[in-house]
């Protein structure tokens, strides 16, 4: 169904080629998984198989790629809509009607396909995506499960014969995802639909995947069985590194297949104590912020319903819960930039500072318990508390990096300046003064925007979904920042479906439900309690209390020192 003979694509302004001889083929009726670190060409593969690459990203491309025989050099994507359907990471991005119904019909009706045609495939897509209840309601109204199955449905309706997705889940709460994940295995094994996918969250995906296609970073590409590939790979699920650790042959994907190899292993283990993920405190840490009956309501409408909240010092909290359970809404309350409509927030001024400006009349909202961030200035509410929200490119306008930084400089009162700089390059060193931001990768981005938030030395900063689009490499850089900021006493505090990183990440985690918090506690308590947020090392050895796989290999083989 997809072939790619020899394919090199190279762009202007890079030193090497993005893909270097590619020569690989896609059966019809596969779900074909692209998986890769960040900048090793996945979106660049995706694209050429419906010819956005390179007839709108530009560069130089040698070699044949061919989509159900046509060949994609030949064919710009207006040429191929009826043969790929392509669904991009955010739905909403895509969405050009207002309801369910209408963003179902709008690409048939620019194929002029009949109407009663159209109103046929509607009815067909509706039942098969499980939409129909859905049908008249508008897309604004909808969840991030919900969005991503309507625009997965909205290509359908054309009828193509492959399905292009890219980071379907990562924007998803672990129920979302299953709900997409579900209804994609579903085109393929019932319509014969061709899947090609490209996801970092490999724990969510892999156990469906027929092959995969791994991209080393060096411009070429291998694929195989899913097993065989990531035996060796350079990314795996933690599934995939708890097999190789225990040795396990064949390598297991799934949690039933993992559960049915590890017996032995959780035998060996039983006897021992893993050691905590994060260490406990050795005093009891101060409290920066105390929030009591939180209320947010949009048009009536309650999103966040009378929460109260601690945050202390050197603490890293993990905020989960599914799609719109109000986690944004919160932090933006807390942050003192949203609305609230009712409660209290208030941030304890740093030792030596607690009320100095409220003394000179120059600050509202002070007092003994501490300062509202709502009723102080931008700059000043900057310093008590810091928020990255979902998008970080939102907080970022100007045309270089180094005017951002600069900006954020001046914003914050740096004497001298140069704040800001010191900060991004101890998180992500050697990104030019002159780099657009736009230019910038997804993890490039969001630690310009927390050398930009941190310039201000926040005493809490809240990120809000920061691992989306972040590969587990990446995840891994984040957690070292997140740490360091703990370290110097900063309560962190993030926003996150992926219980994986919040299984590594956090001290504590809070889940919330329709406006209110359901759990609080230590992240074991709270993630091993719950089968929807427990991350995949917990599921394979419970009831065993081990959260990571670098628990499990800190455990002692028999005979070994301990």
């Amino acid at each position: 169904m997809i072939t790619f003979d020899q394919v090199t694509l190279q762009y202007d302004d890079t030193p090497g080629p993005a893909l270097r001889d590619v020569d690989l083929t896609v059966e019809e009726g596969e779900l074909c998984l692209v998986v890769g670190h960040t900048g090793t060409g996945k979106s660049t593969l995706l694209g050429a198989v419906n010819g956005l690459v390179p007839h709108f990203t530009g560069g130089t491309l040698s070699g044949r790629v061919t989509v159900d025989g046509r060949d994609t050099a030949h064919h710009p994507p207006r040429e191929l809509a009826d043969v790929v359907g392509v669904v991009g990471q955010d739905p909403a991005d895509g969405f050009v009607t207002d309801t369910v119904e209408e963003e179902l019909a709008y690409a048939m009706e620019q194929l002029a396909i009949p109407p009663a045609t159209m109103r046929k495939r509607v009815e067909e897509t509706l039942d098969l995506l499980g939409l129909a209840d859905l049908r008249h309601r508008a897309l604004y109204q909808l969840s991030g499960g919900q969005q991503q199955r309507v625009a997965i449905g909205s290509v359908l309706t054309a009828h193509p014969r492959v399905l292009v997705l890219d980071e379907p889940t990562s924007a998803l709460d672990p129920t979302a995802a299953e709900e997409v994940l579900a209804a994609v295995t579903r085109l393929v094994h019932d319509l014969g639909v061709t899947v090609l996918m490209a996801e970092h969250r490999l724990e969510r995906v892999v156990q469906y995947a027929d092959r995969v296609i791994h991209l080393p970073g060096d411009g070429g590409a291998r694929i195989g069985p899913a097993a065989e590939i990531l035996r060796t790979s350079a990314i795996a699920p933690p599934i995939v590194e708890l097999g190789r650790a225990a040795g396990w042959s064949p390598l297991p994907l799934s949690v039933r297949d993992a559960r049915r190899a590890a017996a032995p292993l959780r035998t060996r283990l039983a006897g021992h104590v893993p050691a905590p993920v994060r260490p406990a405190p050795a005093v009891e840490r101060p409290r920066l912020l105390r929030a009591r009956g939180v209320t947010v309501t949009y048009k009536g409408v309650p999103a966040v319903r009378e929460v109260d909240l601690d945050l202390r010092a050197g603490e890293i909290t993990a905020l989960m819960g599914r799609n719109g359970s109000g986690k944004s809404s919160l932090l933006w309350a807390l942050q003192g930039s949203g609305p609230r409509t009712g409660g209290s927030v208030r941030v304890t001024d740093p030792p030596g500072t607690a009320g100095k400006e409220a003394r000179n009349g120059k600050e509202a909202g002070g007092g003994k318990d501490g300062i509202d961030p709502h009723a102080v200035s931008a700059a000043r509410a900057r310093e008590l508390v810091g928020l990255v929200p979902q998008t970080p490119a939102d907080l970022l306008y100007l045309e270089s990096v180094k005017q951002e930084l600069d900006q954020a400089d001046a914003e914050s009162g740096a004497s001298g300046g140069g704040r800001a700089r010191e900060i991004l390059d101890r998180l992500a060193p050697g990104i030019p003064d002159t780099t657009h931001p736009r230019d910038l990768s997804e993890g490039q981005r969001l630690s310009l925007v927390l050398a930009v938030q941190l310039s201000a030395a926040p005493r809490v900063l809240l990120l809000d979904e920061p691992t989306r689009g972040l590969d587990y490499r990446a995840k891994s850089a984040l957690i070292g920042i997140v740490d360091a900021l703990a370290a110097d006493g900063t309560s962190v505090v993030i926003s996150t479906h992926d219980v994986e990183f919040a299984a590594r990440a956090a001290d504590r985690v809070v889940v919330m439900a329709e406006g209110d918090v359901v759990a609080d506690g230590p992240t074991a308590d709270v993630i091993v309690a719950s089968p929807v947020f427990a991350p995949q090392t917990a599921k394979i050895l419970a009831p065993l209390p081990y959260l990571t796989v670098d628990q499990v290999t800190a455990v002692p083989v028999d005979g070994e020192d301990g």
